[in-house]
């Protein structure tokens, strides 16, 4: 059964590390499994909009969004596209609890990543679904939202 995990918050040290692959041959392994449910329902039980796998604690490259059509979980994501034209808008982490910073990103991505199954997946993101992607991603290469302000200030 899931089970709810501890969120990682700002300034633990690991939130700023790159995260390593997810080898495909332990898709099938139950404790993987069990990983994925537990980040889905920590994610939905935290009332977050997408949870990366460093957010608790694991420092490899796998992330749960919730989508209208329901949860979907990114193994090894990469972004392969992005739109010229961009916004500005507010974001919240669950790593760094009351803390909202505005930030500007491409308004559609194209986004590679296999899923639990271990089949190849490409999905063509726009508006709020793009941003949650590439908060994520940020997650995985070790970007915070507050570090990626501070980025875009010195631009």
């Amino acid at each position: 059964m899931a089970k709810i995990l501890d969120i990682v918050t700002h300034p633990t040290p690991s939130l700023n590390e790159k995260s390593k692959e997810v080898d495909l041959s332990i898709l099938k392994d139950k404790d993987f499994q069990e990983l994925v449910s537990d980040m889905a329902l920590t994610m939905t039980k935290k009332d977050g909009v997408g949870l990366a796998a460093p957010q608790i604690g694991k420092n490899i490259r796998m992330i749960v969004i919730n989508t209208k059509d329901g949860k979907i979980t990114m193994i090894n994501p990469v972004i392969k596209k992005k739109s010229w034209r961009t916004d500005v808008d507010e974001e919240g982490c669950l790593s760094l609890p009351g803390i909202f910073c505005k930030i500007k990103r491409p308004k559609n991505v194209v986004c590679k990543y296999v899923d639990p199954n271990g089949d190849e997946v490409l999905i063509d993101a726009k508006g709020f679904m793009a941003r949650v992607i590439q908060h994520e991603i940020d997650h995985l290469d070790g970007i915070l939202t507050i570090d990626r302000e501070r980025m875009q200030k010195k631009k």
